[in-house]
């Protein structure tokens, strides 16, 4: 189960635009083995309508998974540019520096910021 979490990709969001995100703490169901991800659309008009694809996508992998938070996420791919701000009404804010460091690592070529400002 362990092989299946870490094939799980650490980001997934959209190529461009400010959109709304979740980060998630995956885990192996019944075991203490997890990972953050996370997941952003502009197809989302709401943070829980992320959670609610995320959830069963990971429940069929043998997973479970708790949203941490949310916030918002402005994608400039032209610029390389991401930012990390805002909150998640449902949820609450996101550790921002833990969702900013996964996108570092996922755009190693953009420059990442984050603050925890509502705009």
């Amino acid at each position: 189960m362990a092989d299946a979490l870490a094939k799980i990709p650490e980001v997934e969001i959209d190529p461009e635009g400010t959109f709304k995100y979740i980060l998630v703490r995956v885990k192996v169901k019944d075991g203490d083995v997890h990972k953050d991800i996370v997941r952003g659309t502009k197809s989302a008009e709401y943070h829980n309508h992320i959670f609610e694809k995320v959830s069963p996508a990971m429940e069929a992998l043998g997973m479970e998974c708790k949203c941490l938070g949310g916030g918002k996420i402005e994608h400039n791919s032209q610029e390389k540019k991401l930012r990390v701000f805002g909150e998640s009404t449902a949820f609450g804010k996101a550790d921002h520096s833990v969702s900013a460091e996964k996108l570092k690592s996922a755009f190693s070529s953009c420059e990442v910021t984050w603050s925890d400002d509502k705009k």
